[in-house]
């Protein structure tokens, strides 16, 4: 059970100067009656003791107020972001009601609000969620990037807060959730600060040992970084000085601990051999139309200066990533042959790469908002791709790291593409169409099949066949989430047509035997052959993978009433071996004077006294009673005619027992005639009816009787007074 707030002093002050903190930064945004409202709603759940503390002993109020600084940081204005925060325990509470909200702060609060409630029913009873919930939970959130911000925020909140928690497991869960979860999202959305200190946080409690010792070694090593980043900058700024009409600012800053972490496991190297600990970003007070040429202008005072390595050129300038991201990067070589990474962007083009897609907002306007919307479809792609597939929290983690690289037509049109894609992959992207009918490409002028992986900047021309269809293989060659999709639903169209055939197929050649084919029984074959979907079994019809005799016989075995094979004693019917074998008629005999064997009679024709039947035997040694009418007495007489012995019924009729038989009735769909159809039934003497089911179509009725009766002579009188009854068709047994 949770545990009811009580606040220390220590989170009192806290409060009192966190809420101080926001009321500054919201300063013009915030009205005083918003305060208020919000102010008497937290105060009055906390003392009606509503609110209580979270699984890590955490004062929850603390913690949103903490993200509301955080989201007001990033984004710098939304009223309804900040105050929907603050009030969404009070709401899930029942402190004050939605309607109350609406009134006091708009409409577009409340919607903000129902979507957090999701978020918090989510965490309710876990420090963490699943990666399935965690898709599912973006895909509703991925046209309002507010609530995604807002998720992402709050973690980093909590992240930063866990140190002081006792709960190391729970610790451990929460910093595992965010490297699978949450950073590869910050990343995507170009969220690089907040990705980056998440990316510290999580290996703090993850990896603590290791964070200690590099934290340790950064400290010890500050001084002399610092003094090497003002001697590679001086220069720099000499040579900018001397262009009035550049304004600049430099930053100077060291890799964060996890960066070189993977940088010290990917070159197998230790710390003291990493040389490129620090990156200097220059920025430039630009105008619109100026930025492209004013950030060379700097790239090449920089190259002139300090020898660049072409290898690690970056042109995000002329074509932006998709999360909006622009900024030119080089690394060179600066003093005692230390690797240097520059980065070179605009006052506009920080704030992006700071505040990711957030930025937009601040600068919507300036820059076409369809880089913004290309961003908002492909994070939805890629989610709505991934909840479509079994996937593990890796491959989550991958679709939303991947790279880009870009992709031309023969005509010059630029394409956005995921490092590692496909010929496959592009042909989807530039249509369905084109995909389906794909056979390879042209890429560069060079002849290429469908599974070649595309380089960055590669002239592509599609191949097509009208012959070619989509391949279930297809979904191991496609690298992309949306290509895969495509894929997939362009199978299923297929498979849905060749089912279409298949089935009308298979009702032809049922209507060739003379088999009444019903929906019905149909189904239950489906199922009992292991299929879930009808679609999957005519799928296999279609490509021959069925013996169309089997489905016969299994089909006519369902259609039978399910009745238990009932032993009988071998004195109800001999079995004789060939014509000259005499013996006592009741008794068994096989061979010769073997007797006492017990026999089942079959399901599949269930032969009763009278009817012509053989003898088959079995894997098991048992004999299988078959009528000579049986639609599987062909295929056993021709494929085991050594196992098949003749059979007939024992002359003694007194030991005669009575028999399980199902009869198919159809007929026009008047009243009553099924009463009358029963009533006769129940007024023949030994015969007994156990079950009745009737189906109608239009103006038609089809239906089974199952009855027990003892020998055909009485059968055959039955079936005549049924087919008597007005209304009634057909009479058959089945």
């Amino acid at each position: 059970m949770s545990e009811k707030i009580v606040p220390t002093s220590e989170e009192r002050r806290e409060i009192l100067n966190l809420c101080r903190e926001l009321h500054v930064n919201t300063k013009g945004i915030i009205s005083v009656g918003d305060f208020h409202f919000i102010k008497q709603s937290l105060s009055q759940a906390i003392n009606d003791g509503k609110i209580v503390r979270d699984s890590f002993g955490f004062h929850p109020v603390i913690l949103d107020i903490q993200t509301a600084l955080l989201i007001s940081g990033e984004i710098g204005f939304h009223r309804e972001i900040v105050i929907s925060i603050l009030l969404s325990r009070c709401v899930e509470l029942g402190v004050i009601s939605i309607d109350e909200v609406k009134r006091q702060c708009g409409e577009n609060t409340t919607k903000i609000l129902s979507n957090l409630t999701q978020i918090s029913t989510l965490y309710a009873k876990s420090p963490t969620i699943e990666t399935e919930n965690f898709r599912n939970l973006l895909l509703s959130f991925a046209n309002d990037m507010r609530i995604i911000l807002i998720m992402i925020s709050a973690r980093l909140v909590l992240l930063r807060r866990l140190f002081n928690s006792d709960n190391i497991d729970a610790r451990q869960q929460v910093a595992n959730e965010a490297s699978k979860l949450y950073i590869p999202l910050a990343h995507k959305l170009g969220f690089y600060k907040i990705k980056s200190e998440m990316e510290d946080l999580s290996m703090r409690y993850t990896e603590s040992d290791i964070y200690a010792e590099l934290s340790r070694k950064l400290e010890e090593t500050a001084a002399s970084r610092e003094d090497y980043m003002k001697n590679f900058i001086h220069p720099i700024e000499t040579a900018l000085r001397a262009q009035p009409h550049i304004r600049y600012r430099i930053k100077g800053r060291t890799k964060s601990i996890n960066s070189i972490w993977q940088k010290m496991k990917r070159q197998r190297v230790p710390f003291e051999n990493i040389y490129d600990l620090f990156a200097i970003r220059i920025i430039i007070d630009s105008e619109p139309q100026n930025e492209k040429s004013e950030c060379w202008q700097v790239y090449s005072i920089v190259a002139d200066m300090y020898t660049p390595n072409p290898y690690r050129l970056r042109d995000w300038l002329s074509v932006p990533k998709s999360n909006g991201y622009e900024s030119l990067h080089t690394t060179v070589m600066g003093p005692e042959g230390r690797w240097v990474e520059v980065q070179i962007r605009t006052e506009r083009m920080d704030a992006i790469a700071e505040h990711g897609l957030a930025a937009h907002w601040r600068y919507k306007g300036i820059k076409s908002e369809k880089g913004l919307d290309n961003l908002l479809a492909s994070i939805r792609d890629t989610l709505e791709n991934l909840a479509q597939e079994d996937v593990n929290e890796n491959k989550f983690k991958m679709e939303l790291y991947k790279d880009e690289i870009f992709i031309f037509t023969p005509k010059g049109d630029l394409y956005r593409m995921s490092k590692g894609a496909t010929i496959l992959d592009f042909a989807f992207t530039i249509h369905t169409g084109l995909g389906c009918k794909c056979t390879g490409a042209l890429v560069n002028g060079r002849n290429v099949p469908i599974r070649h992986v595309l380089n960055n900047g590669d002239q592509v021309e599609i191949i097509t066949s009208n012959s070619q269809t989509p391949k279930q293989a297809w979904l191991n060659i496609a690298q992309t989430g949306r290509a895969r999709s495509k894929i997939r639903q362009a199978l299923k169209d297929l498979t849905a047509r060749q089912a279409d055939i298949a089935r009308e197929m298979l009702i032809r050649k049922f209507k060739n035997h003379k088999i009444d084919y019903d929906e019905s029984i149909m189904d239950q074959l489906v199922r009992k052959m292991g299929f879930k979907r009808l679609t999957d079994f005519y799928q296999q019809v279609a490509e021959g993978n069925i013996d169309i005799a089997d489905i016969f016989k299994r089909y006519q075995a369902i259609a039978n009433p399910e009745s238990n094979d009932t032993t009988h004693s071998a004195k109800e019917f001999t079995l004789v071996p060939d014509k000259e074998s005499s013996g006592n008629s009741d008794v068994l005999v096989i061979e010769r004077n073997l007797k006492g064997i017990d026999y089942k009679l079959s399901k599949c024709c269930a032969p009763i006294y009278g009817d012509e039947i053989f003898g088959f035997v079995t894997i098991n040694g048992g004999i299988s009673v078959h009528r000579k009418d049986c639609t599987n007495a062909r295929e056993l007489c021709e494929r085991y005619p050594y196992r098949v012995i003749e059979a007939r019924w024992s002359d003694n009729g007194a030991n005669k027992a009575i028999y399980p038989v199902t009869l198919r009735v159809v007929g026009h769909d008047d009243i009553g005639i099924v009463n009358n159809i029963t009533s006769l039934i129940t007024q023949e003497k030994d015969v007994t009816m156990r079950g009745i089911n009737i189906e109608t179509h239009d103006t038609l009725f089809s239906g089974t009787l199952s009855l027990m009766i003892d020998d055909t002579a009485k059968l055959k009188k039955l079936i005549t007074k049924i087919e008597a009854i007005k209304g009634v068709k057909q009479v058959r047994r089945i």
